[in-house]
C-alpha cells in the first residue's frame, strides 16, 4: 500500500492527487461516488490508478490508462475484421470483437453477400446496441450518421481521455474551429477527421500532443494552451 493508502487511516487525496487502487481518497462524505472509486467502511477508496476528481460533490478517479469496454449506446468507430454469410466481425479496440448482424446493416444485403457490401478493413461508424453475458457486443449501423467511413482520416487517443474531452467540449470545439474540420470523437478513443489537408495535419498534431500529455494532471490546461498558441508553448 502507498503512503497515502487506506491501511494507515490517513485522508489520502485532495482533488487532483494521484492515487493507486486501494488508496483512501477521503472519509465518506455521503456524497455521490463516481467511476474509479467505491465506499469501504467509512472511507471512499480508489479502485483505479489515476487522478482524484471532486466535481460538485461527486468523487471519482480519472484513470491514467484504460482499455475500452463497450457500453450500450456508445458511438464507436470500428474496422471490419471478417464476416460470415449473415454477420460481420468488428474490431472496436476492445478485449472482444463486436458483431454486426446483416439485419442491422445500413443497406439491404442478400444472404451470403456480406463481403461484397463491406469488405475486410472497412471503417464503420456504428453504435453499441447490447452486451451479452460473454462481454461480446452487438453493434448497429441503423441510425442517424451511422455509415461506412469513406473519406477523411482516422486517428486515436487513449480511451480514458474521451470522458475528459467529452466533459470539456471547449477543447473539441476549439479544435474544430482552428482546423475547420469535421471531427467525431468516438467512445472507443478513435477520432474521425475530415477537411482540407492543412486542417487535418493540425488535428493530427494536436491529437499527438494529447497522447504525449495524456497522464498530465493539467491535461485540459496544457491542451487549451496548445490550441491557442499552435505549438503548446
Amino acid at each position: 500500500m502507498s503512503d497515502s493508502g487506506a491501511s494507515d487511516g490517513r485522508t489520502a487525496a485532495a482533488s487532483g492527487s494521484l492515487v493507486i487502487p486501494g488508496d483512501k481518497i477521503c472519509n465518506d462524505n455521503s456524497g455521490k461516488i463516481g467511476h474509479g472509486a467505491l465506499k469501504l467502511g467509512d472511507s471512499i477508496i480508489a479502485t483505479k490508478l489515476g487522478f482524484v476528481v471532486d466535481k460538485d460533490g461527486e468523487i471519482s478517479v480519472d484513470p491514467l490508462h484504460t482499455a475500452y469496454f463497450p457500453r450500450p449506446g456508445d458511438l464507436v468507430l470500428g474496422y471490419i475484421e471478417g464476416m460470415r454469410a449473415n454477420i460481420w466481425f468488428i474490431d472496436l479496440g476492445a478485449p472482444f470483437n463486436a458483431i454486426l448482424p446483416m439485419s442491422l446493416a445500413p443497406m439491404k444485403v442478400e444472404f451470403g453477400a456480406t463481403r461484397d457490401a463491406m469488405g475486410v478493413g472497412t471503417a464503420v461508424l456504428c453504435r453499441v446496441q447490447e452486451i451479452d453475458e460473454s462481454h461480446s457486443s452487438v453493434v448497429t449501423m441503423k441510425g442517424m450518421g451511422l455509415r461506412k467511413v469513406n473519406s477523411g482520416f482516422v486517428d486515436s487517443i487513449p480511451p480514458h481521455l474521451v470522458s475528459i474531452l467529452s466533459n470539456d467540449s471547449n477543447i473539441i470545439n476549439s479544435l474544430k474551429d482552428s482546423s475547420n474540420c469535421r471531427i467525431i470523437l468516438c467512445a472507443n478513443g478513435r477520432v474521425w477527421v475530415d477537411g482540407e489537408p492543412e486542417g487535418i495535419r493540425f488535428v493530427r498534431d494536436a491529437l499527438s500532443f494529447m497522447r504525449k500529455n495524456s497522464d498530465n494532471r493539467d491535461f485540459n490546461s496544457k491542451v487549451s494552451k496548445y490550441l491557442l498558441s499552435g505549438n503548446g508553448e
